[in-house]
């Protein structure tokens, strides 16, 4: 893949990366790009995710079997995937492409050549986590239970040595802002 090195933001639901994600796309127009992603939802409403395109599930899976796709992951039933022409689209165009991808993507995308930064947005705690999730009220208790667990797990495997060039821990929202812009300030210097 050509074009400026892209960047994966990963992190549990509620961390952040989407507000940390439309704040850089925000005040760097014209440096950073978005790589829609595609899903099939088995269970709307799906419209607070605007990003994502909705798509029949056998076709997205014959499309994942046939290697079309980067990163891909089941959760809930849902199917989520990052296909390779729509970050091959946002390179094309000179910008560097963000990935908003869970730690199952994260794995994925370390078994092809996309080579890009690694970043974890983290929650401050686990009680917090929920807090913000709960607060957003919108999720049954069953699909709260089942976020707070893959949390759980992606807190645990963000620590582990190697898997992301760097974490951030997302206590206050303009630090970890800062923290973000700092190292992509600098790939966004190097690229082209």
């Amino acid at each position: 893949m050509e074009g400026p090195r892209p960047v994966v933001l990963s992190g549990p639901s509620g961390a952040g990366k989407s507000t940390l994600m439309k704040m850089l796309l925000r005040d760097y127009d014209g440096v950073f790009g978005f790589s829609v992603s595609r899903a099939f939802v088995l269970h709307p409403p799906f419209d607070s995710y605007p990003n994502i395109l909705s798509g029949r599930k056998e076709a997205m899976q014959e499309d994942i079997d046939d290697g079309t796709y980067i990163e891909n992951a089941e959760f809930s039933g849902n199917l989520y995937g990052t296909s390779k022409s729509s970050v091959d689209e946002v390179r094309a165009n000179g910008l560097i492409c963000i990935l908003d991808v869970d730690i199952q993507g994260v794995r994925n995308i370390k078994q092809t050549d996309l080579d890009p930064i690694y970043v974890s947005i983290q929650p401050p705690s686990m009680e917090i986590l929920e807090k913000r999730l709960r607060d957003r009220n919108t999720e049954t208790e069953e699909s709260l239970l089942k976020r707070l667990e893959a949390a759980r797990v992606d807190m645990e495997l963000s620590n582990e040595p190697g898997v992301f060039d760097m974490l951030i821990v997302n206590d206050d929202l303009e630090e970890a802002y800062e923290k973000l812009q700092s190292v992509l300030i600098e790939v966004s210097l190097k690229r082209g």
